[in-house]
């Protein structure tokens, strides 16, 4: 049989949701297991979006030694920590494993030796007390885990942007993404991380423990001339949703090199215009993010993809942490009627908080529901769904770029 006697209350959620899919009992709980990259997080959640508990091991202060993550470090670490993490959220949950009603766990995509530890943890879970096991693809649940906190009804627009991924989608469903446009080179975390690294940030003392991203984010904040350095907006002629941000860095490694000439800069010393150039470059990463969502928006509209009723944008994944980006996707959104959300900025990392509501939201459409989970099915480097980059091309959309300047 596919469920026993033990999981007779999962069987009648189940039961429930193959004729009626809309409405369903709250009754259950998922614990979600997330361990794609370098941390190690797990989460205790109700049907009805409850974190009833949750453990997040991070792993920051030890790879921001290596100016970024090592996968063979991340792997051990995991290892370390998987079931502490599994042990405390239960515990702070009060609930015993035995009694939980599923397992969700991140099976692609992410470093391959980090992914491995979660999904074997999860796989001995679910044989040991007979559970079910939910496999989430890690961009999806960024994807939807804003739903915990705000009314967001199908569909939406989604802009995911992270140390691993930039990309721009249209979620229809729980199970129906349709991708917009994606990053052509790297990501915009790990271009913020990269920029920090070159501009020799971690010298300074309080921005030695802090990640790329947040150092360029705080001394940004510190600027006398953000409009100082002026950057080229990249792709301009391409009338698609892509990214593109290695030629923000290799411009701004360029205007670096000249002030350090200038000034006469070696070893570990800063340029004077340190602030003014991270503000300079924050504000161009931004600006390009924006330019492609505007487009994004157009074609959704033109295509009729969007309910003219519930115009909504979710900023997710670790990058929409940074408030001058997320303020800027509002404003962008703000000038075509449409709400911009985010989940809150310990939900935008990675966690297991968006892991078990992934689980949560597939349970209630009784999709992915299994009891064997063979690891052939973790996945590096998955897609996020049915690609519509060709067709948002090919619809030759012009878009003027919104300057981002003023809002810093």
């Amino acid at each position: 049989m596919f469920m026993t006697h033990r999981n007779s209350r999962l069987l009648r959620i189940l039961r429930q949701n193959r004729w009626k899919t809309t409405s369903c009992s709250n009754d259950f709980t998922i614990l979600g297991i997330e361990t794609s990259c370098d941390d190690t997080g797990c989460a205790v959640i109700d049907g009805a979006g409850n974190v009833l508990g949750e453990s997040l091991y991070s792993q920051n202060a030890i790879h921001v030694r290596y100016g970024g993550v090592n996968p063979f470090i991340a792997h051990e670490l995991h290892r370390e920590h998987i079931e502490t993490a599994v042990t405390e959220a239960l515990s702070t949950a009060k609930i015993k494993i035995k009694d939980i009603d599923a397992v969700a766990v991140t099976v692609k995509p992410g470093l391959l030796l980090s992914l491995q530890v979660g999904v074997q943890y999860a796989k001995y879970i679910c044989m040991e007390y007979n559970k079910p096991i939910i496999p989430v693809h890690h961009m999806e649940a960024h994807a939807l885990v804003a739903r915990i906190y705000h009314n967001l009804p199908f569909p939406f627009i989604v802009l995911l942007i992270s140390g691993g991924h930039c990309l721009l989608c249209l979620v229809q469903d729980v199970n129906q993404f349709f991708l917009l446009g994606e990053s052509l080179d790297n990501a915009p975390g790990e271009i913020l991380d990269k920029v920090a690294r070159r501009m020799k940030l971690k010298n300074i003392k309080e921005y030695s423990q802090l990640a790329g991203g947040k150092a360029v984010e705080e001394a940004a904040k510190k600027a006398n001339n953000s409009q100082q350095f002026q950057f080229p907006l990249p792709l301009n002629r391409n009338r698609d949703c892509n990214f593109s941000f290695s030629g923000l860095k290799d411009s701004l490694v360029r205007k670096l090199i000249k002030k350090e000439k200038e000034h006469g800069i070696t070893g570990d010393c800063l340029i004077p215009e340190y602030n003014d150039l991270c503000a300079s470059f924050q504000i161009a990463l931004a600006e390009h993010l924006g330019h492609r969502l505007e487009r994004a928006i157009i074609f959704c509209e033109e295509k009729n993809l969007i309910n003219p009723n519930n115009k909504n944008i979710v900023v997710s994944g670790g990058v929409a942490c940074n408030d001058f980006i997320f303020k800027s996707m509002q404003f962008v959104a703000g000038k075509s009627g449409y709400s911009c959300y985010r989940p809150p900025p310990k939900v935008c990392t990675d966690n297991g908080i968006m892991i078990a509501w992934n689980g949560v939201e597939k349970l209630k459409k009784s999709y992915q529901i299994q009891y064997d989970l063979p690891l052939s099915e973790i996945d590096p480097i998955a897609p996020l769904g049915k690609s519509l980059i060709h067709e948002v091309k090919c619809a030759n959309i012009p878009v003027k770029v919104t300057k981002l300047t003023n809002l810093l």
